[in-house]
């Protein structure tokens, strides 16, 4: 590749990257899929999706406010990443 050709890619790459880190800082999309294995996956929490099988999400869903209330009562003692 010539001088000007590798220049022009790094910049492309460059403005993708900055793309991307923008996107991860605002919150980013949620998005689901099913695994290989039938599981229900949640993309855009973290490093890694959050993987559990359906009834182990319709046990946590039915804790819901169950679980609003823990973390309320619990603000003090909890950490924000970001």
């Amino acid at each position: 590749m010539a001088d000007n050709d590798l220049k022009a890619e790094i910049e492309r790459l460059k403005a993708e990257n900055l793309q991307l880190k923008a996107k991860r800082k605002s919150g980013g999309d949620i998005s689901f899929k099913v695994s290989a294995k039938g599981a229900v996956s949640v993309y855009g929490l973290g490093r890694f999706p959050v993987t559990l099988y359906k009834e182990q999400w319709d046990r946590l869903l039915v804790k819901i406010d169950e679980l609003k209330e823990f973390i309320t009562e619990h603000e003090s003692e909890l950490t924000t990443k970001g």
